[in-house]
């Protein structure tokens, strides 16, 4: 696995709040919140970002989706609302090499982000 704080995350190396997992993905909180409900959700398989990932991980990327909905029921903002994120580029704010999706609820959003 790749050399990064995410894999790092996913093999216990580094310690992390989870508050899911399975067999294909970990989420845990992100230790510089931007919201009051900040997860990460992180597939446990090695993608780099979202525009390296091939048809042969379709159902991945649904569970990812599906993982964030009951993520977002567990910490009470389903009902509220919350919103998804995946950077992907350094113009986008992309910091860590390893696909990741933000799940940030809990307050109200602004748009356009950024």
């Amino acid at each position: 696995m790749a050399d990064n704080i995410f894999a790092k995350i996913i093999t216990k190396e580094i310690p992390a709040k989870i508050v899911y997992e399975d067999e294909r993905v970990l989420a845990f909180r992100d230790i510089g919140p931007k919201a009051p409900v900040h997860v990460l959700i992180v597939p446990k398989k090695e993608i780099a970002r979202v525009s390296e990932a091939t048809a042969a991980d379709e159902a991945l990327l649904g569970h990812l989706l599906t993982v964030a909905a009951e993520v977002a029921r567990r910490e009470g903002v389903d009902d509220t609302g919350y919103r998804l994120v995946i950077n992907k580029g350094p113009h986008a704010g992309e910091s860590v090499p390893h696909l990741h999706m933000h799940l940030l609820g809990g307050r109200p959003m602004a748009w356009p982000p950024g």
